[in-house]
Formats: C-alpha cells, structure tokens, sequence
C-alpha cells in the first residue's frame, strides 16, 4: 500500500522537480549576472552566480572568481576558481590565472597564459612574448618571444603586431625584413593601435606628407582610447 506524501514534502518535491526541468543558464546570462555583481554590488546576483559555480560550471567558476578578484579577502578563492575553471577548459580564466600570479610569480604565470594560448587567446600570447623578451620568470629570449608575439598578431592584437614589427625592423628573434616588418605596422594601424598610427606616419613622411598628416591626427583622436584591449 503506498503512503500518501504531505503537503510539505509535495510541495518540496515540485520544488525539485521544477529546478531539474529548468535549462542551464547560458554564456551571456551568468556574464551578465557576474558584471552585475560586481559593477553594482548586487548581492542576488552574486549568489545566483555562486549557485552557478557550484555546480561546476566553468564559466561560472570564472565570473564568481572575477567577483572575488577585486577583494584581497578574497584572492585565494579567486585563484581556486580560475584554476578549476582553467583546468576544464575556460581558456579566459587561464589567462586571469596568468594575470593574477605575474606581479609575484611571473614563472608560475608563464604556463597558465601558455595554456590560454595555446587555445588560441590573443592576449596570453602576446603576454608570453613580452616575458620572453624581458626575461620575466623565464630566461630571456628574443626568438622565443618573436614566436608568441606572431601567434598573437595572427589572433589580430595590434599591440603584439607592433612590437613583432620592431623584431622585424631590428633582427631581434627573427631575420631582419623591413617588408614584413612594415605589413605589420600597416596592419597594426589599421586595427587603430596609436603608436602604430604614429610610427606609420613617421616612416611615410619624407614620401607622402599629405598621409603622414593624417595619421598623425587620427593618433591623436585614438590617444583617449584604451590600449589595454589591444
């Protein structure tokens, strides 16, 4: 004979019912409730994020240790969940990973943006080519260094396709070409990145004045903007 459930218990059962029938959220969704948390300190949001987080959600584990990142209480929270979600396949917390340990241990950060970058991040590489091309947490090394930076050009950063352009224009890590050294430094200006802007202008000056005018006042209408997104 079966036994009739409580109310209680019928109205916890739904309850259970109702949160396994309901899709994860999506990508955009815990982004957004994360950029909430922290541009407005929205508590609902935080903990809807947290709640995320400990399903295992990678995503969500990398937008919860964004939150905590701002908060020094916090920071060993923060490198637990960037890691975890590094570890199953966030390429964007490798990279905070990296971010995170460079100032103290720019060794130990060497391999989370190899990591990132490895899966095609931008930003991480062009990071391995700046630690190698100051000897930062590894030994110095300039071919090293032109190789980071041209998968990161290749992955369309600026800042990494100017300084490959300065390799190229001076031999450092790579054979010196001025030809493929200006295609980087015209694609670098393309994407808008100032001081290539800049740099462009002064190389076209003894020959086109006319252009090197106007690049010089398109650098500076892009100095407002902010480089770090390159």
């Amino acid at each position: 004979m079966k036994t009739a459930l409580s109310f209680p218990a019928l109205v916890l059962a739904a309850a259970l019912a109702a949160c396994q029938a309901s899709p994860p959220p999506t990508t955009a969704q815990i982004e957004a409730a994360a950029m909430h948390a922290r541009q407005a300190g929205d508590q609902q949001a935080e903990r809807r994020v947290r709640a995320w987080a400990s399903k295992g959600m990678p995503v969500a584990e990398r937008e919860l240790a964004l939150v905590y990142q701002a908060r020094p209480a916090r920071r060993a929270d923060a490198l637990r969940l960037f890691e975890q979600a590094a570890r199953a396949g966030d390429t964007e917390a490798a990279y905070e990973m990296g971010q995170m340990l460079r100032a103290a241990s720019p060794g130990a950060a060497w391999s989370w943006y190899r990591m990132a970058a490895q899966r095609q991040h931008a930003r991480a590489a062009l990071m391995l080519g700046l630690l190698a091309a100051n000897g930062e947490g590894v030994a110095k090394n300039p071919v090293e260094a032109a190789h980071w930076l041209a998968v990161s050009s290749e992955l369309g950063n600026a800042h990494a396709m100017f300084l490959l352009y300065n390799a190229y224009r001076e031999g450092r890590g790579v054979e010196q070409d001025a030809g493929k050294g200006l295609a980087l430094l015209e694609e670098a200006a393309h994407h808008d990145y100032p001081p290539a802007i800049q740099e462009l202008a002064m190389t076209v000056q003894a020959n086109d004045a006319l252009r090197a005018g106007h690049l010089l006042k398109e650098a500076t209408e892009h100095r407002h903007n902010n480089w770090n997104r390159f």
